[in-house]
């Protein structure tokens, strides 16, 4: 059954993170040899949580240009390996030292420090080992423009780059306009959903006209989703969040909400909701799932 039998977000979305879980599970090291500690650190960091929204969006721009769904669920497993290697790293204690990730000890918490960083590496290595290979894709050169995409997307000009920016936020005297945070959040966040949104195109050999439209939708939907995340870490709770609010604040960093206010933050997320589903418009209702999650962004409460 395709994601395009779908035509719910709720199920879609459901649908997606279950054949995408199945996905990784054969992918990721099982084995009780000397390296089963890192083995388990990464199943138990990348399996059983999180809403696979990233996921979600491969297989959604993937339905739009007709791509097989092994292709599809592979590329899915790699961007899923690199989001869960960067929650790895995030909650170690010389990052944002969590302790709590998707309601569960975060990776470092349940093994060791030492563990936390190996199997972070190697979920990493992992994503690109899984596009580089044949099954992703026949033709050489499309896996070789996911490996550089998602390379850029992951490396010091993105997510890494904003986490870089995200650290020192926290240094008194650094720039906390409304500019900078923006900035930072498209380098930390919208880096790799924007690597989500197009990776359908590039495994469809989309032109550039379709390949630009969905990267505008990802640019949108990505601030968004930071917005919401810097409203519910004021507004949450752990047990909603499945990880621990308010730490930001206590950093005395600025953020979306802290700079714009409750009710100015979360009338700017509709807005770029409602751009980014303006952006879709030349896919018509083949993209109807796609301008239902901009809803379900702005909407959610974990």
């Amino acid at each position: 059954m395709p994601l395009s039998s779908h035509n719910q977000f709720g199920a879609a979305l459901s649908f997606a993170a279950g054949s995408v879980e199945r996905t990784m599970d054969r992918l990721l090291p099982k084995g009780a040899s000397g390296e089963a500690r890192v083995f388990e650190a990464m199943r138990y960091s990348s399996l059983g949580g999180g809403k696979r929204l990233r996921a979600f969006f491969v297989l959604a721009t993937a339905t739009l240009f007709k791509v097989g769904a092994l292709p599809a669920l592979r590329t899915a497993s790699a961007i899923e390996f690199v989001h869960a290697y960067s929650l790895i790293h995030d909650d170690l204690p010389a990052m944002d030292d969590d302790d709590l990730r998707r309601g569960k000890p975060s990776c470092h918490r349940q093994f060791d420090e030492a563990t936390a960083i190996l199997a972070g590496d190697a979920l990493q290595a992992l994503a690109f080992e899984v596009l580089a290979h044949e099954d992703t894709h026949g033709d050489p050169a499309v896996r070789v423009a996911l490996v550089a995409e998602l390379a850029k997307a992951a490396g010091a000009r993105g997510m890494v780059g904003g986490q870089m920016l995200d650290l020192l936020a926290e240094v008194e005297g650094s720039d906390q306009s409304i500019g900078a945070i923006t900035h930072l959040q498209r380098l930390k966040t919208g880096a790799l959903i924007s690597f989500s949104c197009t990776a359908g195109a590039i495994l469809g050999k989309a032109g550039d006209t379709a390949r630009a439209s969905l990267s505008a939708y990802a640019h949108d939907l990505g601030l968004a989703f930071q917005i919401v995340d810097d409203l519910l870490d004021i507004e949450g709770n752990a047990d909603q969040l499945g990880k621990t609010p308010g730490k930001d604040e206590a950093a005395g960093k600025a953020t979306f909400v802290s700079t714009l206010g409750v009710e100015r933050a979360r009338a700017q997320a509709g807005m770029l909701a409602r751009q980014a589903a303006a952006h879709l418009e030349p896919f018509g209702e083949a993209a109807d799932l796609l301008k239902q999650a901009t809803d379900f962004v702005v909407a959610r409460r974990t």
